[in-house]
């Protein structure tokens, strides 16, 4: 899946064409712009079969992203969102924000494929979520908002891909078996990975001071061996 912003559409098709049947595309455009909504379903009627990575500045709940919704529901393609509130750099605001009320999101929209994606998303596999930072480490305390709505709602999937499906994966081994068990179905392997050769060369995870750990390493190798 080539995560296509609209303005690179022709990008992504000129590599879907150079190794056929090798990648499909998504868009994503910021859903406060005027024509976002054009923008999006000329895309998806042009051959995109999904919408996102969807990282702005806005509320899950805002009437922006609820328009999103409706369009995802109308032409039967997921929407997947950057959930993440704690700043990876100084001045960077939240990007999907009200996650701990995501749940009646969900429940209006049961028609809507929703992806879950991003540092908080993943930290909320957890009962207990610190403030201070993005990637939380150490031993997962059960009942986490994400583990639970993954079993309660059909329409809510998670990806896998970053930093952030690696750091909540690998943090508590003990819990991700059983984590993983429950929601095998649910759950969409991804790489979100900028290494040039697929073995850790170039930049790790854009150069985020929190993914330290990573720097050297291919994302989506570290996360298949979790």
């Amino acid at each position: 899946m080539l995560l296509t912003r609209a303005q690179d559409e022709e990008r992504a098709k000129a590599e879907m064409e150079k190794r056929p049947k090798h990648f499909v595309r998504s868009v994503s455009t910021n859903p406060a712009q005027p024509d976002a909504d054009k923008v999006l379903r000329d895309a998806l009627k042009a051959g995109a079969v999904s919408m996102g990575e969807l990282k702005y500045n806005l509320a899950l709940d805002s009437p922006e992203m609820r328009r999103v919704y409706d369009i995802a529901a109308e032409l039967q393609v997921p929407v997947m969102m950057h959930i993440q509130v704690f700043p990876h750099f100084d001045g960077e605001k939240p990007y999907n924000t009200g996650y701990p009320e995501f749940d009646k999101v969900i429940k209006a929209y049961p028609k809507t494929t929703f992806i879950g994606h991003g540092d908080f998303f993943w930290a909320n596999i957890a009962a207990d979520v610190p403030t201070d930072r993005g990637y939380p480490s150490g031993p997962i305390k059960a009942g986490g908002q994400t583990d639970r709505w993954l079993s309660d709602f059909p329409n809510l999937y998670a990806d896998m891909s970053a930093n952030s499906g690696n750091n909540a994966l690998s943090r508590d081994p003990a819990f991700s078996k059983g984590f993983i068990t429950r929601h095998k179905t649910k759950l969409i392997f991804g790489s979100d990975c900028s290494c040039a050769d697929g073995k850790g060369s170039g930049i790790s995870q854009g150069n985020n001071p929190e993914a330290s750990r990573l720097a050297g390493k291919c994302v989506a190798r570290e996360t298949s061996v979790c």
